[in-house]
């Protein structure tokens, strides 16, 4: 089983909002809005000062699943990853996000397969789960107000922590012409951990040979500039990455150089990248007869 695109994208000028556009007919079995899915639910009219609200009556259950999100980022890769994690698992929506921090948008369902849910609206926030495999994903369909994006980030870890989960991870993708000698030298992929995330995904991720991302001066051209994590063009990546570390969120964040234009391989290479870590889709076996 391969992972499927969720649909094409026709280049705009400005950030893009992923997903919109919704699968071939026929493709994958769109996603069942409000199901819980065998999540167990916890009864609450709402989530306390985060941002959540439900699909439901009640809450579900998220504790001890991991939570998959993208950073709006250059050429739209983290949320084109994110639909293609939906679309190929099938995920339902147990809820949606209500926020001021991101421009309103509403649209049709961006994974109807048929008449009957192609009526289905989307927003700019939605949270889909995976109950059999212990996955929450959290779509993002709009680009943030400004001054706004660091209160989202503070919101969206209050939430992580109040529901439990085990740990967040963020797609995301950076400028590929600002690598420098030694990037340009290696595979676009990198990643960085918090210091919380458990000291096994730190030895799986190890074994794997995976790069981590280099450190560069806080400021550019100077040459006796602290050195720090920067990711030019990544969004809200550097902010919940350094949100995430100072309050103790065990965080993974996966991302790949790219350049705007067609980033369709772009996500489906960075959902690959992924998948050799969490195995959410298990590889094809091929058999060759002798």
């Amino acid at each position: 089983r391969a992972f499927r695109p969720a649909g094409s994208r026709t280049g705009t000028s400005g950030p893009r909002a992923g997903g919109l556009e919704g699968p071939r007919p026929g493709s994958v079995e769109g996603p069942r809005a409000g199901g819980l899915g065998g999540l167990r639910a916890t009864h609450s009219s709402a989530c306390g000062e985060t941002m959540f609200v439900p699909c439901g009556d009640s809450v579900p259950d998220l504790a001890g699943c991991t939570l998959l999100m993208p950073a709006v980022s250059v050429g739209n890769v983290g949320q084109l990853a994110i639909d293609l994690i939906i679309s190929t698992l099938n995920m339902c929506k147990i809820g949606y996000f209500y926020t001021d921090c991101l421009v309103p948008m509403v649209g049709n369902n961006p994974y109807a397969t048929a008449e009957e849910n192609s009526t289905e609206l989307s927003i700019n926030a939605e949270v889909y789960a995976s109950p059999s495999k212990k996955l929450v994903a959290l779509q993002l369909r709009s680009i943030f107000i400004k001054y706004k994006s660091k209160s989202f980030c503070e919101k969206l870890l209050s939430w992580v922590k109040s529901s439990d989960l085990a740990k967040v991870v963020v797609l995301s993708s950076s400028h590929s012409y600002q690598r420098n000698d030694l990037q340009l030298r290696s595979t676009p992929f990198r990643y960085l951990l918090t210091p919380s995330i458990p000291k096994s995904v730190q030895n799986k991720i190890q074994s794997l040979n995976w790069e981590e991302m280099e450190k560069s001066p806080c400021i550019p051209e100077i040459d006796d500039s602290e050195f720090c994590v920067r990711v030019p063009g990544g969004g809200i990546t550097k902010t919940l990455y350094d949100e995430g570390c100072s309050k103790g969120i065990p965080m993974a964040v996966l991302l790949k150089f790219v350049s705007e234009g067609d980033n369709i391989p772009d996500a489906l290479g960075l959902v690959e990248y992924l998948n050799e870590w969490l195995q959410i889709i298990k590889p094809c076996v091929s058999f060759t007869e002798t």
